[in-house]
């Protein structure tokens, strides 16, 4: 779960009405598009984020991703992502503090470079529209309000930006999110006139707790937007990995062959939908995740390639039909649990 907060230094959401709200694709035919204009609202707030945004868990790090290095290459691929996102009209960017962290070797924080990459567009278009969602950490040293308070000053400064659209509650999963936790959160802050605007969690095709454990239908009924984070499942949703070739580094330990191989009749299906409508598996993907309701994905771009594809998402539907037999074929895989577990 992530607490959202609307506004940098907790300038909150107010007394706005919460409502439930739908982050559905377009209408239309499966054409490829040069921007994408679908805005969702974030929860009960005013806020309006891209239907699509880009995760930014990858940039910088040296412990999950990257083959355990960072370097002026990758640096650049994560520039040309950020830069193709927001040609493409993908313009909500999810990072924290904790992305890249100075701990690790060769790691440069996600939060400086995601501060660069705008910092360098807005030299070039003042005008551009960029929204910035960051993390706080509840680590176990960091005790009492002033710990926010300085956490986000801190995130600010990496960012250098006054303030943040966007402000979540990292890793809340530690101590479980579910629907009770859910609802308390959301009576909590509602006391206090502030709206539980989204909730962050894994989810994908292939991961579906959210709804097992009812915090999908609680979000839907309390007007809070779910964002999902690994919604192409840590990369394994594109179809480009096999049980010959997996994911390397940590990946690898999660997604094996074994677990490849039991994908295949899925992936396959993916495919053939996808043909169908002159779209990648990973596009495919996504789209089943909009076709949800109330979900807002944030896939993460390396490259400027990545970005341009998660674009071509939106701006068309699958049917109900192939909705609900992509979800059949999944619930016949057995759920592996990614990095970061929320169930411990």
């Amino acid at each position: 779960m992530a607490l959202h907060i609307n506004g940098g230094c907790f300038t909150v959401m107010g007394h706005s009405r919460v409502r439930r709200i739908s982050a559905v694709a377009s209408d239309g035919s499966a054409t490829t598009l040069k921007t994408v204009d679908d805005k969702v609202k974030l929860g009960g707030s005013d806020l309006k984020v891209s239907a699509i945004g880009i995760g930014a868990w990858a940039w910088g790090d040296t412990t999950y991703w990257n083959n355990f290095q960072w370097n002026d290459r990758k640096e650049k691929a994560a520039r040309d992502a950020f830069n193709t996102s927001i040609d493409g009209g993908l313009t909500f960017f999810d990072t924290a503090e904790v992305y890249g962290s100075g701990l690790s070797f060769g790691a440069i924080n996600s939060e400086t470079l995601l501060g660069r990459f705008i910092k360098e567009r807005k030299a070039k278009d003042p005008n551009v529209e960029v929204t910035v969602a960051t993390k706080y950490a509840a680590l176990p040293w960091r005790l009492g309000r002033q710990s926010v308070i300085s956490a986000l000053k801190d995130s600010l400064g990496r960012l250098e930006m006054t303030s943040v659209d966007v402000y979540q509650l990292h890793w809340p999963g530690v101590w479980g999110n579910e629907e009770k936790r859910l609802r308390e959160a959301y009576k909590q802050l509602k006391k206090r006139g502030i709206p539980l605007a989204s909730n962050q969690v894994n989810y994908s095709l292939i991961y579906r707790t959210p709804e097992e454990n009812g915090v999908k239908a609680t979000c839907d009924e309390l007007g809070i937007t779910l964002i999902a984070y690994s919604p192409i499942a840590q990369g394994v949703l594109t179809g480009k990995y096999t049980p010959e070739n997996p994911p390397t580094g940590p990946r690898g330990r999660i997604y094996t062959p074994e677990f490849l191989t039991t994908l295949k009749p899925l992936l396959n299906k993916i495919t053939e939908i996808g043909d169908k409508y002159n779209k990648t598996a990973t596009q495919v993907s996504l789209n089943w995740l909009v076709a949800q309701g109330n979900v807002v994905p944030i896939p993460g771009a390396k490259t400027p390639e990545q970005a341009e594809e998660f674009k071509g998402a939106l701006g068309w539907k699958l049917t109900n039909e192939e909705v609900t037999e992509l979800r059949s074929l999944a619930s016949k895989i057995k759920s592996v649990i990614g990095f970061p577990v929320e169930k411990l």
